[in-house]
């Protein structure tokens, strides 16, 4: 996985200053952005349907309410 020198140096600090490896610090941050679940504002608590998400609402939210 390439990560830019800045990046990789924070992430270098961050693995000594915690104990862990570097490894295991991308293990955890991608674990959490792949497991986080993404609401409506807090309003909305049932999970998106598959294939929903932040990234890809735009999409399938055209058309709506133009009936």
């Amino acid at each position: 996985m390439y990560l830019p020198e800045e990046m990789k140096a924070r992430l270098t600090a961050e693995a000594e200053r915690r104990g862990l490896s570097e490894a295991e610090i991308i293990r955890v941050a991608v674990d959490k952005e792949l497991t986080r679940r993404m609401t409506g504002a807090g309003i909305i608590t049932d999970p998106l349907p598959e294939g929903v998400s932040g990234r890809t609402l735009e999409e399938h939210l055209k058309g709506f309410g133009e009936d």
